[in-house]
C-alpha cells in the first residue's frame, strides 16, 4: 500500500479571480518562471497585457480583471500552478473535472493538451467570447440557507423561462447546473425580463460582470470560430480520466481526440454545462478520499458541497452536516484557502 490518499481535482471557471485574489499568481507561483513563460508567450503573441502585470496591479478592476480576454488565462495560470504544487507523495489524482471554463483547464491537468496548446485554447476562447460578448448570465439559488433543495423552485424557474421566451425578442435558458445554484443565460431583453420575474432572495438574482451567455446556442458564432482556428491535432488522449459537463468520462485508452476536439469547442460551448452531474459521476465512479479544488478563489466549494448533499454522499444532507464533517475529516480541500492549502502542497 502506498499510503496515498486518492483525490478528485476540480478546476475553476470564470469569476474566481476577484479582489481578494489580486497577487495570487505572484504570491504562490512567482518562482515558477518556466510555467509563467508559457502563458506570457501566448499573451505576447496577441499583444495582450501580460499576466504578471494584471496580477500585480495596484488595484483590482472589475472592468479589467473580469474581461474574458484577461480573466481566462490568468485563472488558468493560477490553477495550473496549483495543480503542479499538489504533493504527489500524499495524493494520487484519480480524476479531474472543472466548472465551465474549468473544462479547458482540465485538458492541461490531464495532459489532453500540451501546456502551450492548452494556454492557446483558454486564451483564444476567452478572447473570442470577449470580442463577441453575446448576452449575459445571472445566478439564482435552488436551495435554502441550510443547502437543502426548496421544493418546487426549479420548476418555478423553468416556468418563468418558458414565459419570458414567449416574447419574440427574448431568449433565455439554463447555462450551468452549479450545485445549489442555477446559472441562467440569455440575451439582454430576455435576462432583463427574467431578472424582473424572479422573486428577490437576498442578493439574487445576481448578474455576473463581463459574462456572456455561455453554454447556450447564442454562443454558436464563438464555437464556430474556435472550431475553425483551433485544430484537432492540438488535442491528445488524457493520462488522467476527465469528467465533462455532461457527466461523460474520457478515459486514456478510449478517447478519440477528434471527438474530444468537437465536444470541447462545440457542445461544451453551446449546450448546458452540468457541473453538478460531473461531481456526482466523479464521486460514484472514483470514490476519492479527498476533493481538491484548484485556486484562485474559494467560491466553488459551496457548489461542490451542495452537489454532494444532493446525492447524500457519505450521509451528508445539509450545510450543518458538511461543516461538521469539514472540522474532523475534511472531504473538500480548497487551494484558495491558506489553511487548507497547507494540507495539499
Amino acid at each position: 500500500m502506498s499510503g496515498k490518499q486518492t483525490a478528485l481535482v476540480i478546476c475553476p471557471g470564470r469569476g474566481t479571480y476577484n479582489k481578494p485574489e489580486l497577487g495570487y499568481l505572484a504570491r504562490h507561483h512567482g518562482h515558477r518562471k518556466d510555467l509563467l513563460a508559457t502563458f506570457e508567450t501566448e499573451r505576447t503573441r496577441l499583444s495582450q497585457p501580460n499576466l504578471s502585470s494584471l496580477d500585480s496591479a495596484d488595484r483590482y478592476s472589475v472592468a479589467t480583471h473580469t474581461r474574458g480576454d484577461n480573466a481566462s488565462l490568468l485563472i488558468h495560470a493560477c490553477a495550473m500552478g496549483d495543480f503542479a504544487a499538489i504533493d504527489r507523495k500524499k495524493f494520487e489524482i484519480v480524476a479531474v473535472t472543472g466548472n465551465s471554463m474549468g473544462w479547458y483547464i482540465s485538458l492541461a491537468c490531464a495532459a489532453a493538451a500540451t501546456q502551450e496548446n492548452a494556454a492557446r485554447i483558454v486564451n483564444t476562447m476567452g478572447t473570442y467570447m470577449q470580442d463577441s460578448l453575446i448576452g449575459g448570465q445571472i445566478v439564482y439559488p435552488l436551495v435554502d440557507d441550510n443547502w437543502q433543495t426548496v421544493p418546487g423552485r426549479r420548476e418555478e424557474i423553468e416556468t418563468l423561462i418558458e414565459e419570458v421566451n414567449q416574447a419574440p425578442d427574448a431568449q433565455t435558458g439554463i447555462s450551468i447546473h452549479l450545485g445549489g445554484m442555477l446559472v441562467l443565460a440569455g440575451n439582454e431583453t430576455g435576462l432583463k425580463a427574467l431578472s424582473t420575474a424572479l422573486p428577490v432572495i437576498d442578493r439574487f438574482p445576481m448578474m455576473l460582470a463581463n459574462h456572456a451567455a455561455f453554454h447556450t446556442d447564442l454562443q454558436a458564432p464563438v464555437s464556430k470560430r474556435g472550431l475553425a482556428d483551433l485544430p484537432p491535432d492540438m488535442f491528445r488522449k488524457p493520462t488522467i480520466p476527465m469528467i465533462d459537463g455532461r457527466g461523460t468520462i474520457w478515459q486514456s485508452v478510449s478517447t478519440d481526440t477528434k471527438t474530444l476536439h468537437a465536444y470541447t469547442l462545440g457542445a461544451q460551448v453551446t449546450e448546458v454545462y452540468n457541473f453538478t452531474r460531473a461531481i456526482e459521476v466523479a464521486m460514484r465512479e472514483f470514490a476519492p478520499d479527498r476533493i481538491i479544488i484548484l485556486g484562485p478563489g474559494t467560491t466553488l466549494g459551496g457548489a461542490v458541497a451542495q452537489s454532494l448533499i444532493g446525492i447524500n454522499w457519505q450521509g451528508l444532507s445539509s450545510k450543518e452536516d458538511f461543516i461538521e464533517r469539514q472540522k474532523t475529516a475534511p472531504l473538500i480541500l480548497s487551494m484558495g484557502r491558506e489553511d487548507q492549502r497547507d494540507l495539499i502542497v
